[in-house]
């Protein structure tokens, strides 16, 4: 009697283990699936809503809950991107309505310089024409910002030797650079290398970085070539630290709030490089800038 009561008591116990096994499997792979989904549906700009095969009462109120939370996050984001372009809009708006009238101050300037004028009225319209100048510069900037970010088209690219077009963009700034009394120091190999990418683009990321190391440059400038894509610029500098140049890519940013600038030179310039599949990077050691650019894969054949 007593034997049959303890087989009983076992076959019980089994019974309840196997049952609870069960539904321990199914709570975990519930788990597993509103884990999966979640990590999904933040991947993925999508409006489908989490589900689970188990009836777990639980589980279903967890996913339950966690779509609640997708449905908000969802309007958040929607409202983001919405403000976004709409500041994009207006940026666009502001910068566009103001080049015509700064075109014809620029026009009216001009003729003016042509005049017979005083030296007190010379210096009044040399200080006039360098604001409308910077103006202008700041509208353009905006003004190319709006269109970079609000391009959904994929940029055309050709093979291009990236020795030729670096040492085309600094011969360009031959005259800035010694009117800064820059010399800069290049190392480029004589082995071509040639990448696939937009040459309006490329000269536009070279202008930028060109122009950020002028800025801040104490007198030395360093651009280096190397036959695996990459691109180093450096500087010393004693106008920067490590955090501030951490932040030299965010949007707007600019260092002690400079009025001369719109802080995105080298916003456009990340935005460009990875539209065409590159990187850019600062670091900061030593009182030294380097900015490193890469264009990884060569052009297919």
């Amino acid at each position: 009697m007593q034997t049959s009561f303890l087989l009983l008591s076992l076959g019980v116990c089994l019974i309840v283990i196997l049952i609870l096994s069960i539904k321990l499997y199914l709570i975990r792979k519930s788990a597993d699936e509103i884990k999966d989904a979640f990590a999904d549906r933040l991947k993925n700009e999508t409006n489908t809503l989490i589900d689970i095969s188990g009836n777990d009462a639980h589980m279903r109120t967890l996913a339950s809950s966690i779509n609640e939370e997708l449905k908000a996050l969802r309007t958040l984001r929607h409202k983001f991107w919405q403000g976004d372009l709409e500041v994009k809009d207006a940026i666009t708006g502001v910068s566009h309505d103001l080049r015509t009238p700064l075109t014809s101050i620029a026009g009216y300037l001009n003729l003016l310089k042509q005049e017979e004028l005083s030296t007190k009225a010379k210096q009044y319209l040399a200080v006039i024409e360098e604001r409308t100048d910077t103006l202008k510069n700041l509208t353009e900037e905006l003004f190319d910002y709006s269109v970079f970010t609000s391009s959904s088209e994929e940029p055309d690219l050709e093979e291009l030797c990236l020795n030729h077009q670096l040492e085309e963009s600094l011969s360009a700034y031959y005259v800035v650079l010694k009117g800064c009394r820059i010399t800069p120091e290049i190392s480029i190999p004589e082995e071509k290398v040639m990448r696939k990418l937009n040459r309006r683009l490329l000269s536009r990321i070279f202008e930028n970085i060109i122009s950020n190391a002028i800025k801040y440059s104490d007198g030395d400038f360093f651009v280096t070539l190397t036959s695996d894509g990459s691109m180093t610029f450096s500087n010393h500098t004693s106008r920067l630290d490590a955090i501030q140049v951490g932040q030299l890519f965010h949007r707007f940013y600019t260092v002690e709030n400079a009025k001369t600038s719109t802080g995105l030179g080298l916003n456009i310039a990340k935005l460009l490089t990875e539209q065409m599949g590159g990187t850019i990077r600062a670091e900061y050691e030593d009182g030294m800038i380097r900015v490193i650019l890469k264009f990884h894969s060569p052009p297919d054949r």
